[in-house]
């Protein structure tokens, strides 16, 4: 189970049964409570075999509160899987908190941190906000799906992806530099794409949510099949157009504008062929070309 807890703001003392369960049952208790000081039992070993929370770095044998012991110790059973026996998080995280941990008479042993964090007993943990500095590719279609993979510094603990408010359809860590994300579905136009952490969100990097292009005509709609000659695309939102095809070639192209590409056509087969247009918001449908051979003599 994951527990919070919080620096001690009562004045009395609650004291804990020598057992691994009346501990954390304690703590429980006192983190709803908003709070609570913990009396241990003289001379008691609190064995933990099991982590009872999950910090930055992993999993936590016990979160951090205020305890009291005369000769009390908390370990990690041997036989229990690694994990810290507390973590404290910074002032980043639980600003009213401050990562304040206070323990009188009592010894902390036996924890094993989980790799590639060191320590094992008693962490102070500090996470930082993370920072992007760029994403790639820059644009995609209105309906997402396409990979997008964010770069920058302290992306390691990444708890969230966001696409302006929405969240992104699923997220990977791959470093502490690179977040790969997959764009949820978004209006068009510029979005802020955000990375969030314990340490907080930080700065924006942004995306652009690119409609599908449209073509409505080809002049000329035919050509010798040969290729070479120049045919005119009309129809909207090609301005962003990255290739031309004719069937599954591509034609060397020029954008004119938002309405109007100039391809050069390429040689193929005599026969209709499709012309199609694709930008980061996709492929349009396609538009009808022939290619006309040579006069019979």
């Amino acid at each position: 189970m994951g527990l919070t807890a919080f620096p001690a703001t009562a004045q009395a003392q609650t004291p804990v049964l020598c057992s691994e369960s009346s501990l954390v049952d304690a703590i429980a208790t006192a983190n709803a409570a908003g709070g609570d000081t913990l009396l241990l039992l003289p001379f008691c070993t609190y064995r933990l075999t099991s982590a009872h929370g999950r910090g930055p770095a992993g999993p936590v044998g016990l979160p951090p509160i205020t305890l009291l012991g005369m000769g009390s110790t908390i370990t990690r059973d041997p036989s229990a899987p690694a994990f810290r026996v507390m973590e404290v998080e910074g002032a980043a995280n639980v600003p009213a908190i401050k990562g304040q941990l206070s323990m009188v008479g009592v010894t902390v042993s036996g924890g094993s941190a989980v790799s590639p964090y060191p320590g094992g007993g008693i962490s102070n943990f500090y996470v930082n906000a993370p920072v992007l500095a760029a994403l790639a590719p820059v644009s995609g279609p209105l309906s997402g799906g396409n990979t997008v993979t964010l770069t920058g510094t302290h992306l390691v603990e990444a708890t969230a992806v966001r696409f302006a408010n929405t969240a992104a359809t699923s997220f990977t860590v791959v470093s502490d530099t690179r977040i790969t994300a997959v764009a949820p579905a978004g209006p068009a136009g510029p979005v802020e794409v955000t990375v969030s952490t314990a340490g907080g969100t930080r700065n924006a990097v942004s995306y652009a949510y690119v409609p599908a292009p449209a073509l409505a005509a080809l002049s000329p709609g035919q050509g010798p099949a040969s290729g070479g000659n120049s045919v005119t695309l009309t129809g909207t939102d090609l301005g962003p157009t990255t290739r031309v095809l004719f069937g599954t070639t591509p034609a060397t192209f020029t954008v004119v504008s938002d309405t109007h590409v100039v391809a050069e056509a390429p040689p193929g087969a005599v026969g209709p062929v499709d012309v199609t247009v694709v930008t980061p918001g996709g492929t349009s449908a396609p538009a009808g070309y022939t290619r006309v051979g040579p006069p019979a003599v």
